[in-house]
């Protein structure tokens, strides 16, 4: 979306960078991880979203005349100017070099597990903060909230949020991320051009209140669109919709043509859409379909199919594109260790704070994702790469003996894949793709037990720190807090 990523971010990412430049640290070997803490909507997993779009930063990643300019007039609180030649010059020449590693896109995901890691100079790692966890955050959030809606509607599901969606760019982002959770379609236009995902639709109210009658206005949609019409009949009143509906359908069959659907977006759908079933049966339109829409949730969706409502597809728009019920993910980026070059043993960095919540872990992370013989996944293991790893027991919860799980001579993967090397997406065609993200989150999802994915109470999926890691985390923190 042509998007300027090196001037998407906050300032103080550009203060640190001088800071480091100025103290001779812009060099020094970093490594990054962002992570979430919490799951999103009290559930029982997340959907990894966005790695397409931070393929898309490393690949664009360039500070433009215009952004030095702008930087250059930026004044100091103090007086002067807040950022000097030296570092500005440094900017207008700055090319990516770190790595990056990630999950791959549809990736089922769990709070304190690494879903990026950032390895290379600390100046460029701390750049690239803000944009990396501007898409990720985001496009994550409506994966999962994609994924829970589509779980719940056990039929397709079109997105239509455009409209209301957080600006243009979130609007594109957010129906990419719907469909890679598992939506079938998106009503956005430039969202299909630019990611070759389907797109769908078919008339609003305005076409109806645009003719004389609703009878003249279904007449003449079926005309022009005889293979794809689909018809709104709630305009006036849904039961007359649906007599009209009925006339044009029959019509249609008289012709060799099918009414594809009925739409009603308004009102009791659980009822309004029963009355239609019936009156279309009755007809002899029994492969007329029916669509609701209106405010949809995952919630409402599983109301209505608890009572009975035979739905062809379901369109959801606000609370999906929106992530209605939750606007942030909550991912933050945290360094974990440093190094003074290439050949140097990693120097572990740990966070403390007032809050055990915010603890971080340190080491260049990854996470062995274990499974169980009949193909559901038992637990997840976040370890050092540098480190021997101990698999025999998985410390899951420390402040309860009991939250350990024995995960040794259990079938692994691991989940962070490369991203980028030396600056340069190295990502595959394949993982970048938003129908095979969807495809690898269907099947992501079939590896979750059923209690995982019950939108109330969902049952905790353990994830935790390899023995070794556990141990050294906790003497890291004994040190930093002067008990030893």
């Amino acid at each position: 979306m042509n998007i300027d990523y090196a001037a998407l971010t906050d300032l103080y990412q550009l203060t640190m960078a001088q800071g480091y430049l100025d103290h001779g640290m812009g060099d020094t070997q970093a490594c990054f991880h962002m992570y979430f803490r919490n799951y999103p909507f009290k559930g029982g997993y997340a959907i990894a979203c966005g790695m397409d779009q931070l393929a898309e930063l490393v690949e664009t990643y360039r500070f433009t005349d215009e952004d030095i300019a702008y930087l250059e007039a930026l004044p100091a609180p103090g007086g002067g100017k807040l950022f000097h030649e030296r570092f500005l010059q440094y900017l207008a020449d700055f090319r990516l070099s770190v790595d990056i590693d990630a999950v791959h896109e549809g990736t089922p995901v769990f709070p304190n597990e690494p879903l990026v890691r950032v390895c290379g100079p600390i100046l460029e790692c701390q750049l690239i903060e803000t944009p990396l966890l501007n898409c990720v955050n985001f496009e994550t959030l409506v994966a999962t909230k994609s994924a829970r809606v589509c779980q719940a509607a056990g039929a397709p599901v079109a997105e239509f949020g455009l409209r209301r969606a957080q600006g243009a760019a979130g609007g594109v982002w957010a129906s990419r991320a719907a469909v890679v959770g598992g939506c079938a379609s998106t009503s956005n236009v430039l969202a299909g051009r630019m990611f070759d995902i389907p797109v769908s639709g078919t008339h609003a109210h305005s076409w109806v209140m645009s003719f004389p009658d609703e009878l003249t206005a279904f007449r003449a949609y079926a005309q022009s669109f005889p293979n794809n019409c689909v018809l709104l009949v709630d305009t006036y009143d849904v039961e007359q919709g649906v007599r009209n509906a009925i006339t044009v359908g029959l019509e249609m069959r008289e012709r060799g043509e099918r009414l594809s659907g009925i739409r009603i977006d308004s009102g009791d759908l659980t009822w309004l859409s029963k009355m239609a079933r019936r009156m279309l049966d009755e007809a002899g339109l029994t492969d007329c379909g029916i669509v609701l829409s209106n405010d949809l949730d995952e919630y409402t969706i599983r109301s209505i199919r608890q009572e009975g409502v035979d739905v062809m597809s379901w369109g959801v728009g606000t609370k999906l594109a929106c992530a209605y019920d939750q606007p942030t993910l909550g991912g933050v980026y945290k360094l974990s260790a440093t190094r003074k070059g290439d050949g140097e043993a990693w120097v572990d960095h740990i966070k403390i704070s007032e809050s055990v919540q915010k603890l971080t872990t340190p080491g260049v992370l990854d996470v062995r994702r274990y499974y169980s013989e009949d193909g559901r996944i038992a637990g997840d293991m976040v370890f050092d790469t540098n480190a021997p790893v101990n698999e025999k027991e998985v410390i899951v919860d420390p402040y309860d003996s009991l939250r350990r799980k024995k995960l040794a001579g259990k079938r692994y993967e691991t989940l962070l894949k490369p991203l980028a090397r030396s600056g340069k997406c190295v990502l595959e065609a394949e993982a970048r793709n938003a129908m095979e993200a969807r495809r690898r989150t269907m099947e992501g999802l079939e590896t979750l037990d059923e209690t995982q994915k019950r939108l109330l109470n969902p049952h905790t999926y353990p994830v935790g720190l390899e023995r070794g890691l556990f141990e050294r985390r906790g003497a890291l923190v004994a040190k930093m807090k002067g008990f030893e």
